[in-house]
């Protein structure tokens, strides 16, 4: 059994607040880990968590990020391996383009030939066109 976790699942987990919900999110992973599931974290998911970390509860991009990736990097987690691929990006906190931009590229190669658009910091990414 994989089930997908919901951002707000993925923030008790990661903040451990508000404390009954964080604790309830984990009873209910310990249970789908003890059956032998997996969960999945989507690339949307990952996204909003990004952002919800840094404008509801002031966690500086560089400390979101690494607690994404220690996330999505557990036995139990699993998301897509372009989320992974960005996760894993050196510098990403500060990186042009930004964790967004490169989970929406990641996306993109990973079903299609390329991406668009009018970012010039996309030049960067393999198979990206600039208008």
């Amino acid at each position: 059994m994989i089930v997908g976790l919901d951002t707000s699942v993925v923030l008790r987990l990661l903040l451990g607040v508000p404390e009954d919900q964080s604790q309830t999110a984990k009873l209910f992973l310990d249970g789908i880990l003890m059956r032998g599931g997996r969960v999945h974290v989507s690339n949307l998911v990952l996204a909003e968590a990004y952002f919800a970390l840094q404008f509801h509860y002031q966690v500086p991009k560089a400390e979101a990020l690494k607690s994404l990736r220690l996330l999505v990097t557990a036995d139990e987690v699993q998301c897509s391996e372009a989320a992974l691929a960005v996760l894993q990006t050196d510098g990403l906190a500060s990186a042009k383009p930004g964790f967004v931009d490169r989970l929406i590229h990641g996306e993109y190669l990973s079903a299609f030939d390329g991406m668009v658009t009018f970012e010039k910091a996309g030049k960067k990414l393999p198979k990206t066109t600039v208008l």
